[in-house]
């Protein structure tokens, strides 16, 4: 049995390799989600929307998001499920997954009660998809109850649930609003179906090629996990507690860092607890804490410079004024001259991407 041990900085260099944010650049859209294996969707665009952000901090500039709705709409390279864009081929683990996983007792009651309000939904997709949700009539027997924004938004329910389930699929958008039609005229043909254990080994090896180097298991959050079972080989990092796993394609290889603007969502720096313990990183997403209550900012970009994240951006996009607002950078590490240089560099390609020319209040 392989054992590997690694330095703290060989383990940075491995998940940032990993992560395709390393020199050189990668070039095609397609080729990076493929090893991202997923881009979170999330509405909030204070710079520009995450997943954009995600592909500008590979592609630079070249990057234009007309061509991930592209791929996602068209070729159908790419597909949309609930909350990220994903490679067709991943997409039989993740349905798999919630499939045969043990389901949660309310929610299986819920789909049981409201099992006509399925059948009618398939139907009508069946005659006359694609469909926006509000092209869909609310037929359910029950409401779904919730003390949050979920409560009694039935028909978004259902069809999320059925798409986690592979009985409907994401196939395209109108804004923000998402057309709705059967997973066989939305995800390409001969795709194959997995069984729990399957899907489970599928998962963990596409999430540890995406992110190099990660932890067996731990605590469980909302979300993909970070977490990989028993995928690649062992790994022990110096001063670093716990055993890991590494995917031993990216160990040993020559590593030359750039600078980087990650989204939030970032996968280097999404799991908080490994990047706290291999980049010595804290961050927190401080979007939904009061203005004064912020130490970063509402959106505050992490910043990468070679193989160490070195601060945060506070920036945000006034597109009426055509300017990226600089409010801040937030040096975790006194930035040396050509940190600086390097940081103003890449906040000028932000600005310059997204049509807009820096300010500072």
């Amino acid at each position: 049995m392989v054992v590997h041990h690694l330095t703290k900085d060989e383990a940075r260099r491995i998940a940032i390799h990993a992560q395709l944010l390393d020199a050189p650049r990668p070039t095609d859209l397609v080729a990076v989600v493929e090893r991202l294996t997923l881009l979170q969707i999330d509405p909030t665009a204070a710079i520009a929307p995450s997943a954009d952000l995600v592909l500008w901090s590979r592609l630079g500039s070249t990057y234009e998001p007309a061509e991930l709705t592209k791929a996602v709409e068209h070729d159908r390279s790419l597909v949309e499920t609930v909350a990220y864009i994903r490679p067709p081929r991943d997409v039989p683990a993740v349905i798999a997954e919630v499939r045969d996983a043990e389901p949660h007792p309310f929610t299986a009651a819920w789909l049981a009660t409201n099992e006509p309000f399925r059948r009618d939904i398939l139907a009508l997709l069946e005659k006359e998809g694609p469909l926006l949700s509000r092209d869909i009539p609310d037929t359910s027997v029950e409401p779904w109850p919730s003390t949050g924004w979920t409560n009694n938004r039935n028909l978004t329910r259902m069809l999320e649930a059925l798409t986690l389930r592979g009985q409907v699929a994401i196939s395209g958008r109108r804004g923000r609003q998402r057309y709705w039609d059967l997973p066989e005229r939305v995800y390409p043909a001969g795709l194959p179906t997995l069984d729990l254990d399957a899907a489970i080994q599928h998962r963990n090896e596409r999430r540890l090629a995406a992110l190099g180097i990660s932890r067996s298991t731990g605590t469980q959050m909302p979300g993909e996990p970070p977490y990989v079972g028993d995928a690649g080989e062992e790994a022990h990092i110096e001063g670093v507690p716990g055993t890991w796993r590494v995917h031993p394609a990216y160990v040993g290889l020559p590593f030359e860092g750039r600078t980087a603007l990650l989204s939030p969502f970032d996968r280097l720096i999404h799991d908080r607890v490994r990047a706290e313990q291999l980049f010595g990183f804290e961050y927190i997403l401080e979007m939904y804490k009061p203005k004064d209550k912020r130490r970063w900012g509402y959106f505050a970009l992490p910043v990468l410079h070679g193989d160490r994240l070195v601060g945060k951006l506070d920036a945000t996009a006034d597109r009426k004024a055509g300017t990226l607002v600089v409010n801040a950078i937030h040096e975790d590490v006194r930035f040396t001259k050509p940190i600086t240089a390097a940081v103003r560099a890449e906040i000028n390609n932000l600005a310059t991407w997204l049509g807009l020319k820096v300010t500072h209040p």
